[in-house]
């Protein structure tokens, strides 16, 4: 269906109404595959608002071992020995190190620095080897690969480099004469043979000290030395990204604030420090950060801060504020140490932009870049969960800052959600103080995304902007691209409130997985872009530079009532329910159980241990999460729940569910959820959840709480102890086809962009609205299985590019179903 002058038309079209194009899948007949009708109406003469340049971009953070082992090019792990036990239980100083003979690590005074306190002592005929990541060292046959080592020998020792794997030696054994003091010692190897199980090995014969043994591609990104993975790299910037968020994420707020030093030793989950991470590479600390592993600050600022230059991207630090997040919520109060830390941020953007002649200036042209990097964004704390103690620090971050740089723009956060009362209370204190910017993150359903397409369709265009710096659906299907795809088509559209945006997170080693679903995959060898790497891909080089204004028609909704069964369940709690009834909206009984007898009307769909006792319904492991058991009917709808609910011991509260369809579609009441701290709904989609309400709110152990649940078709009403504490009416619509059309004015092309996430194909009158366009197009499309996955050997979500003919100001294209797809027209 389409909308013209008021009219509502029917389009009714043959097959031979669709234009052909030089399709590589060719279009079923429309027999065999169903087809709903849209209209796509452009207005070429409107003005929507310009896009920045830098609209789309890239957040880095050290998470699933993205530095280490990844972007970072250095093959050795655990290169200066500084693993350790109070860092991960699973750690020793030797991890990745193989010993034959006779070696230890110690940490004395004659180290090789301060931040590098532990140094290997090798007794004579003694040899160390290292595994590095993953299944071993990826070499291959022909590159070549260099070795360095920081060594001390009192008397003449030689050390025997090799390179080897199971099969036998993997390029000609080195020899390197040690004596004195600490020096550096490099030699070079040409890999003899393609492996991924190498190992390096040293062996040497005397005594001698060892620190920072590294191994480096010589072929690494733009050939720099301390430099970046070549594929991961290009793959990178092959994104074309207009800014580079780092270093984190929860790795920067999250954790100790304090220095090392002498006294205190080093320090498990230390928040990121900027200036412990630029310099001469074996003075940098290895730190220990959120993510449970260590890392050794090769990567650096200054590397970050170098790589946004290589890929034209503008550069966005984060700095901590001293208020932690990431489910920790402590504010530090220590004001020594919080003017410490705003002095450390004035101290980076003078190292970025800082002349040559100035403190921090230098030490950047002393790495080798005298030119300042532009710096003109930085953001102050990442995922504060306590809005009101983070912004009076944010405050005293952003007054220094503005006063010293007025040019650098200070960016704020509203907290780790898309709604609730942290995001209130944070976007209210940045509204009312003018704040620039405002940074939002969100992981939710891809239902969720199809629903907001319109979210910022009604901010305040007076400010402030919007930053969405952390975002995805929870997947790495084609169906959680497309997804997104929608919802980007509403951020192109809001650009005048969405100044920047970054999917995250953007890598992951897949043995070192802490949080999914991730944009690039990878493996010592290998890297390979998810299929959401696939959509921001073809976002971010198709931006153009202004909104066209346009409008689509929808698809017909089908929503019914909220149904489904009910349930019960807990999280790291132990809990009793009594009294369960449900009730329907005329008054007629459908569950009744006070549970004097078996719980035969219950299912047990989750974990934990429920038994009947003293004629309550109890689950009794306090260790288990989601013990849900779920009892009733999933056609269930417009009832009453009821529930007795008394809280025995443990982290949280209550778990009550309703509108149960299966084990991963249901709505619940979450009652002191997140460590007691609040009281939320949530909706589960497909075992991915979104938060519908939160405000904060305790349990308290040993009394008993009264829980009432009103559902009428698509509303929902929640009572505590009588009282209505809330209600939502869940109505938005998951519209699959959403559009959006851009305006290139270097190369003179409407970009239309159409995304349709069904299996039904649209069959689109496209209404440029008199615009005069060339009669050739290019189309480039992505379309694949909903549930499609790329993975190192099969990338069946892969951009495909065609040539679309009989283009004029109007003409019928069918979109695939199930697919993303661009036409680039061009004005004559």
């Amino acid at each position: 269906m389409y909308r013209r002058s008021g009219t509502r038309l029917r389009l009714v079209l043959t097959a031979t109404a669709v234009l052909a194009a030089t399709a590589v899948v060719p279009t079923p007949a429309l027999a065999e595959t169903p087809v709903t009708d849209y209209a796509v109406t452009v207005d070429p003469a409107g003005q929507g608002p310009a896009i920045d340049d830098t609209m789309y971009g890239i957040f880095l953070e050290d998470i699933n071992r993205a530095a280490d082992g990844g972007l970072y090019a250095e093959l050795v792990q655990n290169r200066s020995f500084e693993y350790s036990t109070t860092d991960n239980r699973s750690y020793t100083p030797l991890t990745s190190w193989a010993v034959e003979g006779s070696a230890e690590v110690v940490n004395d005074g004659g180290r090789l620095n301060g931040n590098n306190r532990n140094y290997a002592r090798l007794t004579p005929g003694s040899v160390l080897t290292n595994s590095g990541y993953n299944t071993g060292l990826s070499l291959r046959a022909g590159e070549t690969y260099d070795f360095s080592v920081w060594a001390r020998a009192d008397a003449r020792t030689d050390l025997t480099v090799t390179l080897k794997d199971a099969a036998g030696a993997l390029a000609t054994a080195r020899q390197k004469a040690v004596k004195g003091g600490w020096k550096q010692y490099r030699v070079s190897f040409t890999a003899t043979r393609t492996t991924t199980g190498g190992r390096l090995a040293v062996a040497s014969s005397g005594a001698v000290a060892l620190d920072m043994v590294s191994l480096f591609p010589r072929d690494t990104y733009k050939h720099q030395s301390n430099g970046l993975r070549k594929d991961l790299a290009e793959k990178i910037a092959a994104l074309r990204p207009g800014f580079l968020r780092f270093p984190g994420g929860c790795l920067v707020n999250t954790g100790s604030m304090e220095d090392y030093s002498e006294k205190s030793g080093y320090q498990r989950a230390r928040s990121y420090q900027w200036k412990d991470t630029i310099g001469p590479v074996e003075q940098r600390p290895t730190n220990a950060n959120f993510w449970g592993y260590n890392q050794s600050y090769g990567l650096g600022y200054y590397e970050y801060f170098r790589y946004a230059e290589d890929v034209g991207a503008m550069p966005l630090p984060v700095v901590p504020a001293l208020v932690t997040g990431c489910g920790q919520n402590r504010a530090v109060v220590d004001d020594a140490l919080l003017k410490r830390h705003i002095q450390d941020t004035l101290d980076l953007i003078e190292f970025a932009n800082g002349a040559v002649t100035s403190p921090w200036g230098s030490k950047r042209a002393a790495m080798g870049h005298p030119k300042p990097f532009h710096l003109t964004h930085i953001e102050v704390g990442n995922e504060e969960n306590l809005p009101r103690e983070f912004f009076e620090r944010f405050t005293q971050f952003r007054t220094a800052i503005e006063a010293e740089y007025p040019g650098v723009t200070v960016i704020s956060n509203s907290g780790p959600d898309a709604a609730g009362a942290t995001f209130d209370t944070a976007w209210k204190l940045n509204r009312d103080a003018g704040v620039a910017m405002v940074d939002e993150h969100y992981y939710n359903s891809p239902r969720w995304f199809l629903e907001n397409n319109n979210r910022y369709d009604t901010y305040d265009r007076s400010g402030p902007d919007v930053f969405l710096g952390e975002y995805a659906s929870r997947g790495n299907t084609f169906g959680n691209g497309l997804a997104e795809a929608a919802f980007m088509t509403g951020l192109e559209r809001n650009a005048d409130v969405v100044k920047l945006a970054s999917y995250a997170p953007l890598l992951a080693n897949e043995d070192y997985v802490q949080w999914q679903p991730n944009m690039i995959w990878f493996n010592n060898h290998s890297a390979w872009g998810s299929a959401n790497y696939e959509v921001q891909k073809l976002f971010m080089n198709n931006v153009g530079d202004r909104v066209v204004p346009s409008r689509a028609t929808a698809t017909p909704s089908l929503a019914g009532p909220i149904s489904g069964a009910v349930g019960l369940s807990t999280w790291a709690t132990t809990a009793a329910y009594d009294d369960v009834r449900v009730t329907a909206a005329d008054g007629t009984p459908l569950l009744n159980d006070d549970f004097s007898g078996e719980p035969s009307a219950w299912k047990h769909t989750g974990g934990g241990s429920w038994t009947v006792q003293d004629g309550q319904y109890t689950q009794t492991d306090i260790a288990a999460e989601n013990t849900t058991v779920s009892a009733g009917d999933p056609g269930w709808h417009d009832y009453d729940l009821h529930v007795k609910a008394t809280k025995k011991e443990g982290r949280e509260g209550f778990l009550v569910a309703f509108g149960v369809k299966d084990t991963g579609n249901y709505y619940w009441w979450n009652l002191g959820g997140w460590g007691n701290t609040a009281h939320a709904v949530e909706r589960a989609d497909n075992g991915v959840k979104t938060t519908l309400l939160t405000k904060p709110g305790t349990i308290e152990s040993g009394r008993a709480y009264d829980i009432d649940v009103k559902v009428r078709g698509r509303q929902v009403t929640l009572y505590l102890d009588g009282k209505e504490w809330d209600s939502f009416t869940d109505d938005k619509v998951a519209e699959p086809f959403r559009q959006v059309v851009t305006r290139d004015q270097k190369t003179g092309d409407l970009i239309v962009k159409v995304v349709n996430a069904q299996a039904a194909e649209a069959r689109t009158r496209v209404d440029l609205g008199g615009a005069r366009v060339a009669s050739r197009a290019r189309v480039t499309t992505l379309a694949a299985a909903p549930e499609a996955v790329n993975s190192e050997t099969a990338t069946p979500v892969t951009p495909v590019t065609t040539t679309l003919t009989g283009v004029s100001d109007t003409f019928t294209y069918t979109f695939p179903a199930n697919s993303v797809t661009f036409l680039r027209i061009r004005e004559r």
